[in-house]
């Protein structure tokens, strides 16, 4: 899902250009996947653009393990965000990647954005809001992305979900999956499975992935959330990213900056 706000005409020019960039993309994309699924370690040579961001995303990570897929989705929202941009006179614009958000504005423009728990709207049903905070264009934010167990990927932690904001989509992709990872506690109500067991073609190996968690007492929830806000804090602290939202069975730890405010829903 994209969007872009200004003058018919750039509106018209934003779309076209957009959809010449995304054409062939996912097939680009493919090409490097032998690179994109391995531990990342250093720049690749010969990478087009969206799979270097990948690399570039998840190196702020290493040595612990993560691979160049752990950005993708927010990479090819970046991607094709700056293909939408290219004109220079777009007001507001976004590209919602199925919830990894790259996002443009101009100064005095905002966004309004909800925040929901990954996986909320599986079965046809959209679930309430958790809550919601404002973007501003004086802010360093324009990458949005959420990942926990329930989402679409795999997750070595128990997180329902972490929303991270930083300053691009592929940098608060990598984020995610790291402080989603981070929120974690070894307990019986918490199953899993090598993640090779899982999918075949997964980029995990057999690594454990978390295939379900039972409900958990409130001082097991404060753990694993209070393990996901420090690795949060850690990746802040060294400005990687600007904020993060961790929500586990309720309860929610919420790390910020950058002027950022979380209007939480009861």
């Amino acid at each position: 899902m994209l969007e872009a706000e200004g003058e018919v005409s750039a509106t018209a020019a934003a779309y076209e250009r957009a959809w010449r960039r995304f054409d062939g993309l996912l097939e680009e994309l493919v090409g490097h996947l032998p690179v994109l699924r391995q531990q990342v370690e250093r720049e690749a040579a010969s990478l087009g653009p969206v799979a270097q961001r990948m690399v570039t995303a998840c190196l702020a990570h290493a040595p612990r393990f993560i691979t160049p897929m752990a950005a993708v989705a927010g990479a090819v929202a970046d991607e094709i965000l700056l293909a939408l941009c290219e004109g220079g006179d777009l007001r507001r614009a976004y590209v919602n990647n199925g919830g990894d958000i790259a996002f443009h504005l101009v100064a005095g423009e905002q966004f309004r954005v909800g925040l929901a728990t990954e996986g909320a709207s599986r079965h046809g049903r959209r679930a309430a809001l958790e809550g919601a905070f404002e973007i501003e264009a004086s802010m360093p934010v324009r990458g949005i992305a959420t990942s926990g167990w329930r989402g679409r990927s795999l997750s070595l932690g128990i997180a329902d979900s972490v929303t991270v904001l930083a300053a691009t989509g592929a940098v608060a992709d990598a984020a995610a999956t790291m402080v989603a990872n981070a929120v974690d506690i070894e307990h019986p109500s918490v199953r899993r499975a090598p993640a090779s067991s899982v999918v075949d073609d997964t980029d995990l190996g057999d690594h454990l992935v978390t295939l379900g968690v039972d409900p958990l007492e409130p001082a097991a929830i404060d753990m694993a959330l209070d393990a996901g806000a420090a690795a949060a804090r850690g990746l802040v602290g060294q400005d990687i990213i600007c904020g993060a939202v961790l929500l586990l069975q309720g309860r929610r730890r919420v790390v910020g900056g950058a002027g950022i405010a979380i209007e939480q829903r009861t």
